[in-house]
């Protein structure tokens, strides 16, 4: 098989390099790649977000399997046109990717099939926030109803901000996404992600993996697209995850097939372990980043059967199931570094040395997620999230010293990354 992957970050880079690795495949092109991509195969300067360039490059290439990584090309209906000109593709529709497309369409999916999730209102105005806030207590949860890069959630730690915030989003903060905002109430608990490979009937659940949001040490600053992740996370046993499966992801699946957004791909489920057991936080409807770095770090199998199967359906549950990739799943760490600054504004250009070191130490891959080769050929740094020190051991404390090794090992001063990702389960 050839394989087409579009994106040009870290989760694409994990993709198409865990892609490479099946013996089923002969060519893994990207669209556009990036220059850890390129040292996987082809990279194509065609951006995800270009859909008319997109289509014309399958022509051009006629692979067998698309796998869209990005979530904008999701929702703006890309799936769906690869699928109309003929081939198949491994990403939701645009109907099925409004999961993570609209906060809102989300929460009412869960409420009318009885998801379990925070109690929510969704709002146009100032006067509507802050008639449901008076309704809550501290902490506060705003969202942006649309796609924000990650960054549309905020955290208020009391009235005061949460008013504030209200009328800062309202007021275009995260442009048209942030014109109808999602408030909920806060939950307490320890979260997870739990990613389910499916074909819209039948899935597959991986390993649950547990991200980093906040962008400093002690989980404190802004929130990010995550600076780090690891799995498998202890708190996802196995008597937690049927429970997932049964009140979470199947009822999810059949709620899409009945509102007409039969979803194929991986959707991926952020929850809370709470007190009352399991609640829906978020979905997204593409792997998480960089949660997809540990996931296909740590898989040992090959997952092309898989991802084919979602894209083309028709199997039996039996043997969809039988796809899984065989030999486990090891420990694994990612540690993101990211530029200075942000997720606010940040410089580019800084240049990056030492990561052909790092990838030289047992067990540690570097995933690029914000790079670039200036015209003397040096790496440099261009994106907010830039590297992916990712890392496999035999345990999941020799995992962690791994990717920090790995860390140690690049000299990058305009970066900065988190010490602690991890610590629930650092020793």
């Amino acid at each position: 098989m050839n394989i087409l992957v579009i994106g040009s970050g870290g989760r694409e880079h994990a993709l198409a390099w865990k892609i490479n690795q099946s013996l089923l495949v002969d060519e893994v092109w990207s669209a556009p790649g990036n220059p850890g991509m390129h040292n996987v195969g082809p990279c194509f300067d065609v951006k995800a977000t270009d859909l008319d360039g997109l289509e014309k490059l399958a022509k051009q290439l006629d692979p067998d399997l698309i796998i869209v990584g990005p979530e904008q090309p999701l929702a703006d209906g890309l799936a769906d046109r690869l699928r109309g000109a003929g081939y198949d593709v491994f990403g939701p529709s645009a109907a099925a990717a409004q999961i993570e497309a609209s906060k809102g369409f989300s929460k009412d999916l869960m409420a009318k099939y009885d998801i379990p999730t925070a109690r929510y209102q969704r709002v146009k105005t100032v006067e509507a926030a802050s008639a449901f806030l008076d309704t809550l207590e501290a902490p506060y949860v705003l969202k942006a109803d649309g796609l924000a890069a990650g960054k549309g959630v905020v955290i208020a730690e009391s009235r005061a901000d949460a008013d504030e915030a209200v009328k800062t989003m309202l007021d275009g903060q995260f442009g048209d996404a942030s014109a109808e905002l999602v408030i909920e109430e806060f939950m307490q608990g320890e979260e997870a992600s739990v990613f389910a490979i499916t074909d819209g009937e039948n899935f597959l659940c991986l390993p649950a993996a547990q991200d980093h949001k906040r962008a400093f040490d002690g989980d404190k600053g802004p929130n990010t697209g995550g600076m780090g992740a690891y799995a498998p996370a202890p708190i996802m046993t196995d008597a937690l995850m049927a429970d997932v499966e049964e009140r979470v992801v199947v009822p999810s699946l059949k709620g899409l097939a009945a509102e007409d957004a039969k979803f194929q791909g991986v959707l991926y489920i952020g929850l809370m372990i709470t007190e009352e057991g399991p609640k829906v936080v978020e979905y997204n409807c593409r792997f998480g980043d960089p949660e997809c770095q540990v996931l296909m770090m740590g898989l040992q199998g090959d997952i092309v059967p898989l991802l084919l199967a979602s894209s083309t359906g028709g199997y039996s549950a039996r043997d969809f199931a039988a796809l899984a990739p065989a030999g486990g799943f090891d420990p694994a760490v990612t540690v993101v570094m990211a530029t200075k600054g942000y997720p606010e504004a940040y410089d580019k250009g800084s240049g990056i040395q030492g990561v052909e070191t790092a990838e030289l130490l047992e067990g540690v891959k570097v995933f690029h997620a914000g790079t670039d080769v200036a015209p003397d050929g040096a790496l440099i740094a261009v994106g907010g999230r830039v590297l992916n020190v990712t890392a496999t051991a035999p345990t999941i404390d020799e995992a962690f010293q791994r990717a920090y090794s790995g860390v140690n090992a690049i000299d990058w001063p305009e970066g900065f990354y988190r010490s602690d990702i991890g610590w629930r389960v650092r020793r």
